[in-house]
């Protein structure tokens, strides 16, 4: 039998020592898959769930991958608190204006360090979108998955998602006009119950085959997305 060859963090040695210490107090989530595992250089869609799902694909997945995130918060540090305290924690989870302000004086530069080692793929809403394309095309290119969390958070981290942005779908267009064929990966972190629950992966021409616009696609795998929430997975597969 072939040996699997055991995953090499590519990440910096610093890095992976600040990733150790979280492990310290992060439990990892129980991956439960519908069918097939995800393969490398796949796009990965998810819900937000504030900070845990994020970390927890990046802490525990263990497969190369890079997260499209705000360009501010792959800025400096006074980028990163003003993101933080006033989109984040006020707008999105509701806090407090002054208890997030002096949450975020502490919070702010342990998130600029972290992010520093994630290696984020910023992204935009303007012209420069289009080097968010590029550089995920290069890392899908490279074998490396993207990890996208499309949902409109306007009213906050919902358990069930009222909708996907599409620029997700700009990228597997982008890519397919290159020849690539990629996979999309529908994925839901479970808060409570600590498990992530991964879809069977669709290739971008199957969708292209079954819907007329990028919204269309983007309306069902957010509907997808949302029955992945309501499944009541037991599995031991990690």
């Amino acid at each position: 039998m072939k040996k699997v060859k055991k995953f090499k963090e590519k990440r910096s040695w610093w890095f992976r020592g600040f990733k150790a210490c979280m492990k310290l107090v992060i439990k990892p989530p129980k991956f439960v898959y519908l069918g097939e595992k995800i393969k490398d250089g796949s796009i990965i869609l998810s819900n937000h769930v504030g900070t845990k799902a994020p970390l927890a694909m990046e802490l525990y997945l263990n497969q190369p991958l890079r997260i499209w995130g705000a360009y501010q918060m792959n800025g400096n540090v006074f980028s990163v608190y003003k993101y933080q305290t006033k989109t984040y924690y006020i707008e999105k989870k509701h806090w407090n204006p002054f208890l997030a302000y002096t949450f975020c004086l502490l919070a702010s530069p342990l998130t600029w360090i972290f992010y520093r080692g994630l290696n984020l793929i910023p992204t935009y809403k303007d012209h420069r979108f289009r080097r968010t394309l590029a550089e995920s095309v290069e890392t899908i290119k490279h074998n490396q998955s993207v990890l996208l969390f499309p949902e409109d958070s306007t009213k906050g981290y919902l358990d069930e998602l009222e909708g996907f942005y599409a620029g997700f779908v700009v990228l597997a267009k982008t890519l397919y006009k290159q020849g690539i064929d990629v996979p999309i990966v529908v994925s839901y972190y479970k808060k409570e119950a600590k498990e992530y629950i991964i879809d069977n992966p669709v290739l971008y021409s199957e969708l292209l085959n079954k819907y007329e616009t990028q919204e269309e696609i983007a309306k069902q795998l957010c509907e997808r997305t949302n029955e992945l929430f309501k499944i009541n997975a037991k599995s031991d597969d990690k």
